[in-house]
């Protein structure tokens, strides 16, 4: 057994000093933790506590089940069984199933949605019970409780498409939520299209009369049309109306349950029918998913487009060349919205990159936003450790080679144009570049970053503020 020599610990007049040789880094925030507001079969955390209008952090399907329970049951599936006999045997047994109104409270069936195109960790904001309509007040009340949280970077609506939401009521949603993204500059919103007309330049236009906001657009993108899952509708058996009709004879309805033990062929015909029924679901929880697996494996300024969609085998509405061209551009409002298309051998790809923001030279691209709120965030928050240091050339020195070595990783990493970094950016804080005098006294600090994101030496400039002490 080795032992410690403590006298050579406390040796008189042997100081130990450490300095620090590396320089102050900035750590990168995350940037797709999305936020899904909206209504829960329940909302318990494990010790039982009530989680409603509390955002909740989970990082699986697993999870959500544990805190916020599954789909609400379906109430209005019906079967219909033909059966043909010959001398008393039955020949063949055929069966089709239809639903009239599917439940509104698509959550569960959009998280499976989430998580299986490449979601990750997320928060829910369970707003109420699923028992009940959904109302635009209890999605507000979920938004403004998600204000607070400072992780959760996208925010959507599921359930805004429910009918007893109108479409005015579901716009000025979701334009509140651009607005809440603006203010804190750390997020971005996700937009379902409302209403889907029968004519895509029809429903486009729908929109875009409809949504009457023009300002902070760049904070949100849209994205059409629905998309048709393999996924199979939650339901109780006791629930499910089967009508068998045998040789040309139709009998009253009865309950699925009561054919397991008396026509045990006719109940799996049944519930074979029923499992080709599947759930209709808006495209911006996929959407959320397909963001966090692009960040994940390529990075944040990759375009989440030309990215294949997962469990989905159709879409509510084929997109042609010339209908997506207008969905690209619009010469007035510039609200662009994305599509998602089917293409034969590739399957079902997300076709477009916008922001609402179309007309707009910065920020025109979802990239781009979204490169831009992450670096700005990061920086903001690692320049925070300077705010107890004097605003002198020392402290200017020390963000300025800070924040140059994190871009310069960045472009690295390809996430900025140019064939050397001074084309991909420039950092700028001090005495006569970003601050008067006056700044200096005042306990101003102002950095300006200037990134060249789409083309080099094009910077966009981003310019953030501490309050430091005052001199």
């Amino acid at each position: 057994m080795s032992m410690i020599n403590e006298s050579a610990i406390k040796t008189p007049g042997v100081y130990i000093n450490e300095i620090p040789t590396l320089p102050p880094s900035v750590a990168q925030v995350s940037t797709a933790i999305p936020a899904f507001i909206g209504y829960t079969a329940k909302a318990l955390d494990t010790d039982g506590t009530d989680l409603t209008l509390k955002p909740t952090k989970i990082y699986s399907l697993l999870e959500y089940e544990q805190f916020f329970g599954k789909a609400e049951d379906e109430t209005t599936i019906d079967a219909a069984v033909e059966v043909t006999t010959s001398g008393g045997a039955v020949v063949s047994i055929t069966a089709n199933a239809t639903i009239g109104t599917p439940s509104p409270h698509n959550m569960y069936y959009c998280m499976r949605l989430y998580f299986g195109n490449g979601g990750g960790p997320c928060y829910i904001v369970s707003v109420a019970p699923t028992a009940g309509n959904v109302a635009d007040t209890d999605l507000q009340a979920g938004l403004d409780a998600l204000e607070a949280y400072d992780e959760p970077t996208l925010i959507l609506f599921p359930e805004g498409q429910a009918s007893s939401v109108s479409e005015s009521d579901y716009y000025t949603l979701v334009g509140n939520a651009i607005d809440q993204c603006a203010k804190l500059q750390d997020r971005f919103t996700l937009i379902d299209i409302y209403t889907q007309d029968t004519s895509t330049d029809n429903t486009i236009n729908d929109f875009r009369t409809a949504f009457g906001k023009t300002d902070n657009l760049n904070y949100g993108a849209a994205y059409y049309p629905n998309l048709k899952t393999t996924f199979d509708f939650q339901y109780d058996d006791s629930d499910v109306d089967v009508v068998i009709t045998t040789d040309g004879v139709p009998a009253g309805a009865v309950k699925l349950d009561t054919l397991f033990a008396a026509q045990r062929a006719v109940y799996y015909a049944a519930q074979g029918a029923i499992k080709k029924i599947s759930p209709t679901l808006p495209p911006t929880p996929a959407m959320a998913g397909i963001y966090a697996k692009v960040d994940g494996s390529r990075g944040v300024w990759k375009a989440p487009a030309n990215i294949s969609v997962s469990g989905v085998y159709e879409v509510t509405d084929f997109i042609t060349d010339a209908e997506q061209e207008n969905m690209n551009v619009d010469v007035v409002a510039g609200k662009s919205v994305n599509a998602i298309r089917p293409f034969v051998g590739k399957g079902i790809l997300v076709w477009g990159a916008r922001t609402l923001d179309g007309n707009s030279n910065e920020w025109r691209y979802i990239n781009v936003r979204r490169f831009f709120i992450m670096v700005e965030e990061s920086c903001r928050k690692a320049t925070g450790q300077f705010v107890f240091e004097p605003n002198d050339a020392n402290t200017w020195v020390k963000v300025r080679a800070m924040i140059e070595n994190y871009l310069t990783n960045l472009w690295r990493q390809g996430a900025l144009a140019g064939a050397k970094p001074e084309h991909a950016f420039f950092v700028k804080v001090g005495l006569g570049q970003t601050m008067t005098a006056v700044d200096i006294l005042e306990g101003r600090l102002i950095v300006e970053i200037g990134m060249a994101a789409v083309r080099p030496a094009e910077f966009i400039i981003l310019r953030f503020m501490h309050k430091l002490q005052e001199s």
